[in-house]
């Protein structure tokens, strides 16, 4: 019998946590267990210059634990820069839990997490994300009160996908004036990927305003549903990404835009919900612009979610998370305006900005 215990020695030489690229400087990485309810979850703070890292809980079936911990690394920095480039007093940070949401989680499983959530006295804020629910948050406010997204019923706002929709909306018709010279949707044809809450909503605005969506998922019901209820289109072709649309919207899981798909998107505009859509920024970013393609950065223009939690912690009205959620559409034209002036990617343009605010609070706090 052979052991598949890593020695040290060898654990060392994979530098498997701060030799990688991910890692990108993260304050803490805390990693939960719980044997009882099989928790296996990780934390990522990234940054905490602007305020409290705030951040979803995704529960996803992984397929190993390096493939969570990256995960976990990217989507803490993106909170880092999503909400420095809104304007908001909070940090970047996410949970993962691995397991499949469906067949795994537990009411028990969600408990001791938000146990996990409580221990670190407020520096990472919870929230809702892809394979958790408003019902799983309000089950861990009952044990902390870290947490976002609990129901309008127990005093929160709710579940913020309708508002991280609007979000993305806003800034696929920034991009769509940029790139086409108006920002009418009507008779645009639209491909989204992901059918889930956030792909459904903006589904619902793109169909109301005239759009042609074409629509594709892992899971047919869900299609079928966007057929029934929006007049929407299954994708039927052999290849997603060098379909014949106006816009590719990424709705579902990152780094869809990588080596094997960059050179086949045919569509001008990528504007989509999804973390991380660029596998490697420094490669794919540089190619898009090359390509003449409009890429309005996921980070700024599916913000919608975290400007509605964010009047839940800081008690402003649904009408003010609307307004500066309305706002996106501005801060994408300005980002697009500011790429071109300075000869940047808009990833690289909406980094540099953001990173700017940071680095101002930054010098503040060191001078108090």
């Amino acid at each position: 019998m052979t052991s598949e215990i890593t020695t040290p020695t060898e654990l060392k030489k994979m530098n498997p946590v701060f030799g990688q690229l991910s890692f990108d400087n993260h304050e803490q990485i805390v990693f939960c267990n719980d044997k009882d309810t099989g928790l296996k979850a990780i934390i990522g703070i990234h940054n905490s210059v602007l305020g409290p890292a705030l951040g979803g809980t995704r529960m996803w079936n992984y397929e190993n634990e390096w493939e969570a911990l990256n995960d976990v690394l990217r989507l803490s920095r993106g909170m880092t820069y999503k909400s420095a480039i809104t304007g908001l007093n909070l940090g970047g940070g996410k949970a993962v839990i691995i397991g499949d949401a469906k067949a795994d989680k537990t009411p028990e499983m969600i408990t001791r997490f938000g146990q996990f959530v409580n221990s670190l006295s407020g520096k990472y804020i919870t929230a809702e994300d892809v394979g958790t629910t408003t019902e799983d948050m309000n089950r861990i406010h009952e044990v902390t009160k870290y947490v976002t997204g609990i129901s309008i019923e127990k005093g929160g706002s709710g579940n913020p996908s309708p508002v991280t929709a609007y979000g993305v909306y806003m800034g696929m018709k920034a991009a769509t004036k940029y790139q086409f010279g108006s920002d009418s949707l009507a008779g645009k044809k639209v491909l989204v990927q992901g059918n889930g809450h956030v792909g459904e909503t903006l589904i619902s605005h793109l169909t109301k305003e005239g759009a042609l969506v074409f629509v594709t998922d892992i899971y047919q019901d869900k299609m079928e549903n966007m057929v029934a209820k929006y007049g929407a289109k299954i994708f039927t072709g052999a290849d997603i990404y060098s379909a014949d649309v106006d816009i590719y919207s990424p709705c579902a899981l990152g780094a869809t835009i990588n080596d094997d798909t960059i050179y086949k998107i045919r569509a001008k505009v990528i504007a989509g919900a999804a973390n991380n859509q660029l596998a490697v920024e420094a490669i794919h970013g540089p190619i898009l612009r090359e390509r003449g393609i409009a890429y309005a950065p996921d980070f700024l223009i599916n913000a919608g979610g975290i400007i509605n939690v964010y009047g839940e912690l800081y008690k402003y009205s649904d009408g003010e998370a609307i307004r500066k959620t309305e706002n996106i559409y501005n801060t994408t034209l300005e980002i697009f305006s500011f790429a071109d002036n300075n000869n940047l990617t808009t990833q690289q343009a909406a980094m540099q900005i953001a990173q700017n605010r940071i680095d101002e609070r930054k010098k503040e706090n060191a001078s108090k």
